[in-house]
């Protein structure tokens, strides 16, 4: 039986829960007000973070010849983005201003790697960091762990594919769609000594002469060099044809096509966004050692390979000629094998031109053959080499 003593103690024990209760209204009150608010400034956030992407990264809108037939119908045309970039993004933001941060990375750098060669690689990707380029490298030994205390690994685009090769990566991770927000591609391997190059001086000679194909000379004392006019000359800023009249191949002035002019080779090329385009389609599928494409780049200049196309002297490299995929140099026997398969791709690379240009009746080649040869003098020895 309860005494007038509990009842009080009863009441008061009542009184003090509502009176607890009540002092909670107000917080409860604030709570709910930050919690609404922190929604709606995250959505407004977002929304407004979402008008700033289309304003300053705008992708094309899609037009009738873009559609496939009947594939893409039952989407609106406004929401379809017809391309993308390689950007890293993040998943959330700490503030709105970082929202209206201009992305300016115009320019991306691709290279095959391999951990044996990770201070090279470390070299060029500290060049071409320093100039805001996007970096991708693609992982043909799958060591991806290796890389991690390289300060800037974290903000590369790594992929990883065993014993593949750097055009077998192109042509399945560079299609002109994803990279066309990028003015220039560097498609390079990763033997490449980068003493005497600076990204952004190369790329305002690009510029200023026009080239839309373009690759670094090669220091003289490379351990490889392949190709005369691939050779820096001292006294030129850049040139686009060579002259050689002693050798296998002989360059002289009525030479008008590769190796003598409209030409780079496939360890270093640099790729204008249009001419990138044209060259991801002329990268075959099963091909994967791009054998006899250099011989074909030209095509892809748009417009004169003999204007469009150049050797930059300022900015050079040194080919060092390292074995990674079945390299020059000291033949294994692994090395021997990929060398007799690349041997083969040239073939069929060759084969299938030739049958493509058979077959399309409505193709003109804006280069044909030189069919006239004129007689011109020997040249002296001192001859300049360089155009």
């Amino acid at each position: 039986m309860k005494t007038f003593t509990d009842k009080r103690r009863n009441a008061s024990s009542d009184g003090g829960n509502s009176g607890f209760k009540m002092k909670q209204l107000p917080f409860m009150g604030v709570i709910c007000s930050v919690t609404l608010y922190i929604v709606y400034r995250t959505t407004n956030y977002q929304y407004y973070e979402t008008q700033m992407e289309t304003k300053l990264h705008p992708f094309d809108s899609v037009e009738d010849n873009e559609l496939p037939s009947g594939k893409l119908k039952d989407l609106p045309r406004g929401i379809m983005h017809t391309r993308s970039d390689l950007e890293l993004r993040p998943q959330w933001r700490k503030s709105l201003r970082s929202a209206v941060k201009v992305n300016t990375n115009k320019n991306l750098l691709a290279m095959p790697v391999g951990i044996k060669q990770k201070e090279h690689v470390d070299d060029v990707v500290k060049k071409f960091r320093t100039e805001n380029f996007t970096i991708v490298l693609f992982h043909y030994d799958g060591k991806v762990d290796g890389w991690w205390d390289l300060d800037w690994c974290d903000k590369a685009i790594h992929i990883v594919a065993h014993n593949q090769t750097k055009w077998w990566f192109a042509k399945r991770f560079l299609h002109p769609d994803i990279v066309s927000t990028y003015d220039y591609i560097f498609l390079w391997d990763e033997d490449l000594g980068v003493e005497h190059f600076n990204p952004g001086r190369y790329l305002e000679i690009v510029k200023s002469e026009g080239l839309e194909i373009s690759q670094p000379a090669l220091d003289p004392n490379s351990t490889e060099i392949h190709h005369r006019i691939t050779i820096r000359s001292r006294m030129k800023k850049f040139h686009r044809r060579v002259y050689e009249l002693r050798g296998k191949t002989r360059c002289s002035n009525i030479s008008e096509g590769p190796p003598c002019s409209g030409f780079v080779e496939g360890m270093a090329p640099v790729f204008s966004r249009a001419a990138w385009r044209c060259a991801w389609h002329l990268i075959q599928n099963d091909l994967v050692h791009g054998w006899g494409m250099d011989m074909k780049l030209g095509y892809c200049a748009q417009g004169d390979r003999t204007k469009n196309v150049g050797v930059i002297d300022r900015e050079y490299i040194v080919h060092k000629g390292i074995q990674t995929l079945g390299g020059t140099g000291e033949l294994t026997k692994k090395t021997k094998k990929i060398r007799r398969q690349s041997t083969w791709e040239l073939k069929i690379f060759k084969e299938r031109w030739n049958q493509a240009v058979t077959q399309d009746k409505d193709w003109i080649d804006p280069f044909p053959r030189q069919q006239r040869r004129r007689k011109h003098k020997r040249q002296s020895k001192f001859v300049d080499l360089y155009d």
